[in-house]
């Protein structure tokens, strides 16, 4: 049995109010070495706590070409990005306002990518660090449950 799902259109964006649950797109950068999954952390650049590249929607994109888009500024990475996502995860994000900072919680979809092309410039490579390490220490250094089982979960292998 072939399960045949829909191609995702691009998305159109409405002006959110302040208050709005927000949507981030992510991309789980990944590569397999010596038949070991590998995925590919960043630092954010507020805190430096380890993460997935990700990014607002992007007017005219899917959410999978919005986080690939992402992988590549934040991480310098470009490749296959898959359009369903891997899992869905929350976290709240801290944002200045002229009142002091403010709670803004996101929801971020997550999508695979598979890593075809490493450079080291990219638009954010003075910003952050990257590295690639193992699904399991990557679960254990992300901040964010739902991140972290998500990370742990994942099976390349399931891709192809």
């Amino acid at each position: 049995m072939t399960l045949h799902l829909p191609k995702q259109k691009p998305i159109r964006l409405r002006k959110a109010r302040k208050t709005d649950l927000r949507t981030q797109f992510g991309a789980l950068v990944y590569r397999v070495r010596d038949g070991k999954t590998q995925v590919l952390m960043i630092t954010t650049r507020r805190t430096k706590s380890w993460s997935i590249p990700k990014g607002w929607p992007m007017s005219g994109k899917t959410p999978a070409a919005a986080a690939a888009q992402e992988a590549w500024e934040e991480a310098g990475v470009k490749g296959t990005v898959f359009e369903q996502p891997a899992g869905f995860y929350t976290y709240v994000k801290l944002i200045e306002t002229r009142r002091g900072m403010k709670k803004l919680p996101v929801f971020v979809s997550v999508y695979p990518l598979a890593v075809r092309k490493v450079t080291s410039a990219y638009p954010e490579a003075h910003e952050r660090r990257r590295k690639w390490m193992s699904p399991k220490k990557a679960a254990d250094r992300v901040r964010e449950p739902e991140l972290a089982q998500i990370l742990r979960n994942f099976d390349a292998e399931s891709l192809s």
